[in-house]
This record gives C-alpha cells, sequence and structure tokens, in this order.
C-alpha cells in the first residue's frame, strides 16, 4: 500500500520546524493550541494550493502574517516536502513559499521527485514552477508530477462537526453525487444509497455498526426523490415504527457517527485519511467503537487523527500515538515507544498516563 512515509514542515503557522516519519495509524494528542489542527490544516493548504487558490486561501486566512511562524519578519519562508512510497515506488513534493510586502504568498520553487529505489542513486527532481503567484503542478503531464498530484489528491480531511439545521448533510444533494464521501458529507444520503445499490455487503457492516451505538436505529430507506428523482436526502426508520424520519431527527452525535462510519467502513478508502477530533459530541461506547474501526481502516489505508479524547486513546497502543507540545512558542511532535513505556503500560493505559501527565502533550 502506498504510504505518506514523510512529512517535513518549516513555519508553517506554530509549526517551526518538524519532520515526521509516518506509520499507518497516526493519532496526534496535546492540549488546546498546541498545533494539532495546525498538522491538519497543512492539507487542507496543500489541497487549495493545488486547485490554484493559494492567493484566495492567504487572504481568507488573514495574510502571510497569518500563516508563516510568528509572521515575515521572523519567517520570510514556508518550506513543506512530502514522501510518498511503496516499495521500490516512491515519489516526493517539495514546495517553498515567501511572504511579500503586500502580506500575501508567492512560491518560491515547487518540484516533484522520483526516488525509484530500484533506478536512481538520488532522486531525480522535475520542477513545475519557480517564482509564480499559484501552482503549476497540475498543469504538467511528466509521469512524476502526475504520480505527485494523484498522491496528494488522495490525502483527503474530513470534518464532520456541522450539524446544524442548515448542515448540508441534512439536505438534499445530487443521486449521482455519489464518486466519493464529501469533506463534511454533504453527499452522505447518495454514497449511502450507491453502497446499497452497488455494495449491499458494506452497506450493511455501516448498518449494523450504527445499531451498536444507536440501538433505536433499525435502518436506512434511502430512495430518489418522488417529486424531483435526481435528488435524495437521508431517510431513516426506528425500531418498532413506521414514523418518517430524516437527518434532522438524528441527536449530533448519532449523526456524527453515521459519517464516521461511512467513511472507514466503505470499499475504497482514500489513501490518506485526515482527521480533526473526531470523538466530538460521541458517547465513551460510540468513541471506544470508533477507535476500533480507525484500527480496521488502517490495515486498508493510512490514518492521520487529532484528538484530546482519554477515551480513545485509552483503546490505542504507544505505536499509533503521537504527543504534541507547544514549547518556546513552536509545536513540536514527538511519536512514543511502546518499548520506552512497557513498564509504564503494566500498571496504567495510555490515557490515564496521559492525564497523569507522564506522556506531556498537556496545557
Amino acid at each position: 500500500m502506498r504510504t505518506l512515509e514523510k512529512l517535513i514542515i518549516q513555519n508553517f503557522k506554530s509549526i517551526r520546524d518538524q519532520t515526521l516519519a509516518l506509520g499507518r495509524l497516526n493519532v496526534f494528542i496535546g492540549g488546546n493550541g498546541a498545533g494539532k489542527s495546525n498538522l491538519i490544516e497543512v492539507f487542507k493548504f496543500l489541497r487549495e494550493l493545488m486547485s490554484e487558490r493559494l492567493g484566495e486561501y492567504t487572504a481568507k486566512k488573514g495574510g502571510a502574517d497569518a500563516l508563516l511562524h510568528f509572521g515575515r519578519k521572523k519567517s520570510p519562508a514556508m518550506f513543506l516536502k512530502l514522501l510518498f512510497g511503496e516499495g521500490d515506488n516512491a515519489h516526493s513534493y517539495e514546495l517553498g513559499l515567501m511572504g511579500t510586502l503586500d502580506d500575501t504568498l508567492m512560491i518560491s520553487h515547487e518540484q516533484a521527485y522520483d526516488h525509484g529505489r530500484d533506478k536512481f542513486d538520488q532522486p531525480h527532481p522535475w520542477q513545475a514552477s519557480f517564482i509564480s503567484r499559484e501552482s503549476k503542478l497540475k498543469q504538467d503531464n511528466r509521469p512524476c508530477t502526475r504520480q505527485v498530484v494523484h498522491d496528494l489528491e488522495n490525502c483527503r480531511v474530513y470534518h464532520f462537526h456541522d450539524t446544524s439545521d442548515t448542515a448540508a448533510v441534512k439536505g438534499t444533494c445530487d443521486v449521482e453525487d455519489n464518486r466519493f464521501l464529501r469533506p463534511q458529507a454533504d453527499n452522505l444520503a447518495a454514497f449511502l444509497y450507491w453502497m446499497q445499490q452497488k455494495q449491499p455487503d458494506h452497506f450493511q457492516n455501516i448498518s449494523d455498526t450504527i445499531r451498536q451505538i444507536a440501538p433505536f436505529f433499525a435502518e436506512f430507506r434511502l430512495e430518489p426523490s418522488k417529486l424531483n428523482e435526481s435528488k435524495i436526502r437521508l431517510e431513516w426508520r426506528e425500531r418498532s415504527s413506521d414514523a418518517y424520519f430524516n437527518a434532522s431527527s438524528l441527536s449530533d452525535g448519532t449523526l456524527r457517527f453515521c459519517c464516521l462510519a461511512t467513511l472507514l467502513l466503505q470499499p475504497d478508502l482514500p489513501a490518506v485519511i485526515l482527521l480533526d477530533e473526531p470523538e466530538l459530541g460521541l458517547h465513551p461506547e460510540a468513541v471506544n467503537l470508533l477507535a476500533g474501526l480507525l484500527e480496521s481502516a488502517s490495515t486498508r489505508t493510512q490514518v492521520i487523527v487529532a484528538t484530546q479524547s482519554v477515551t480513545l486513546v485509552n483503546q490505542l497502543t504507544p505505536e499509533s500515538v503521537w504527543t504534541v507540545d507547544r514549547e518556546n512558542g513552536q509545536s513540536v511532535f514527538r511519536h512514543l515507544s511502546g518499548a520506552d513505556m512497557s513498564g509504564w503500560l503494566e500498571g496504567y493505559s495510555l490515557g490515564e498516563l496521559w492525564e497523569k501527565n507522564l506522556l506531556g502533550a498537556r496545557p
């Protein structure tokens, strides 16, 4: 399986200079403001940059000073590098940006590398752009850059926190919008309907999993609207009732769990799944079940999670956990080692060690 093997971040928000060698399941724990969400934000930033929206993203976030570590005066430039690999087939993407006098960001250099471990002694560079306002990566049709684009596009950030009355997941969506689950599950009904029709085993597994934390849930009732067959919305049936229920009838926690179960139990997972505080609003039993779903998904894909949940951490091994601390104004990431913690874990769970401040990652 192709994975993100290494990530280098320099001068992105609170992250001054960190190199992360990532595994299949990577759960980042830390206090508020430590920098967990900034790690997830790197991938949102890259997606906007690849879509040639660097200027728009920078303005929306408050300018270059808000994105560079302590602003342009202290950190005039930013650097990101991602290495993706599977066996001898490896490629990396390198990006340099610099702050400008008008408080925007400009690309100083952007290039892909073919590491070809079986054919090159050193990575072979392919420059995509140099001194540019927007990324030119997608405009380059060379095999190496196409592979890098594919790798970056398969790093997908999901955020299921919006369960307000106006949340898109509660409304109607296009029945054909089913190629992939959208970042905020806007197309949850269409995606589940596709699985119901084409992947019934996966659809049944999702329904069975939801019933474990919502015993009142009987089944989804999914079909195009009779008034407009191009539209569909999430509908379900409660046990011992034929009454009509839609997504607005689900509690916030149950709806979020439906999104998480659909994401993690779908037949074809993205190459890298990123989740920021997926435990929000979930009952402890649902968090325990979520931990198992994350572990299971990591056997088929790579998972990166930022969390503050002791309950979730209690279900994990040290090899899956990273601590995040704010030291001297910067985020510092440390990977836990099972070998180093064997003595502690004989008497305590990992979450208890965290609560006792024996792992760090505390305010």
